[in-house]
């Protein structure tokens, strides 16, 4: 019996066409376009509105996937959609998805993994290739953050955007063409409350006027700035010497753009050229899972020569990096 692997055949991106910029931001909460670019490195992010919902942006990304690897959606046998800002708790944005694209063959579900949702969606995806029963699976990660923003909350709402991008993986049994080099994914529970959004409280009470509401997002920025820029260079820098890499062998990195500065700050603690980061956060804002599939197809060398490493880390905390090939 042949083993199976899959091998990564395309990338694609899509982002709103409606572009914020700071001053816009400024002008309902109490902030600066200074302010923003020192703390953030963000000059503009885009939104969504009410046309685009979180599915529209993923059907986008799948379309031109789809065109990209000269393949029609029936051909499709797996699509996981990576989300925290759904079209709804269900059904998964990704069966809505899977209607738009028509793609009827494929099984979808939705992966709820934050920021690090791309490289959780990914490693899922590599696993069910490599049992043989699946051809050509769609990752594809979407988000419509700013539905979920407080406005008053200047710093949360001025970092973030919205965005959808993916890849394709097809099947294949040639083992040099495996996208999968190494990886190494960790959740910290105990610190869970330090991201949220969308919470709903539980019933106090039977009662007529009881109706379900979601809180807006939430995070402790100190907090989270410590964390990404200790604990995720620490496993990048484990995973790197688990698969005996050297971080001068990597033709790029791609992080997830949470902000500029803490690309900046991992760039420094792993002893790497600032070139080698690939970073979109100026332009689009923090994405949040949809941020390191953007980046890879807007700013990454379709190569086939050294390996490229992802890093997603946000809520949960969820924290995974990966080495892959092109």
């Amino acid at each position: 019996m042949m083993t199976t692997f899959a091998k990564l055949t395309a990338t694609a991106s899509y982002v709103p066409g409606r572009i914020v910029t700071n001053d816009e931001l400024a002008a309902v909460m109490p902030t600066t376009d200074d302010w923003i670019v020192s703390h953030t490195g963000i000059h503009t992010r885009h939104y969504a509105f009410d046309d685009e919902n979180t599915s529209d942006l993923a059907t986008k990304v799948g379309i031109k996937l789809l065109k990209k690897a000269a393949l029609t959606a029936d051909e499709i046998d797996l699509i996981i959609v990576t989300t925290i800002t759904p079209d709804a708790l269900t059904p998964a944005t990704a069966s809505v998805v899977q209607g738009k694209l028509n793609a009827k063959n494929a099984v979808a579900f939705d992966v709820s993994a934050a920021c690090a949702g791309f490289v959780f969606g990914l490693s899922i995806a590599d696993k069910m290739m490599r049992s043989g029963q699946f051809r050509h699976a769609l990752v594809i990660s979407a988000e419509v953050n700013s539905k979920m923003m407080d406005f008053t909350d200047r710093t949360s709402a001025v970092f973030f955007g919205d965005g959808a991008g993916g890849a394709l993986l097809s099947q294949t049994q040639v083992e040099n063409e495996e996208f999968l080099i190494a990886e190494k994914l960790q959740t910290d529970g105990t610190r869970a409350q330090t991201i949220h959004s969308g919470r709903i409280v539980p019933l106090t009470e039977v009662a007529s006027t009881n109706y379900p509401t979601t809180d807006a997002f939430f995070q402790d920025g100190r907090a989270v700035f410590e964390f990404a820029t200790t604990t995720v260079p620490e496993q990048i820098k484990q995973l790197l010497a688990d698969a005996k890499y050297a971080p001068a062998e990597l033709q790029m990195v791609v992080c997830h753009q949470a902000n500029l500065r803490i690309i900046e700050t991992i760039c420094t603690k792993l002893g790497m050229p600032f070139d080698k980061f690939a970073h979109t956060v100026e332009r689009f804002g923090n994405m949040s899972s949809a941020g390191i599939p953007v980046t890879l197809d807007q700013e990454t060398p379709i190569t086939g020569g050294q390996p490229i490493l992802l890093s997603g880390f946000g809520a949960g905390l969820n924290y995974g990096s990966m080495l892959i090939r092109m």
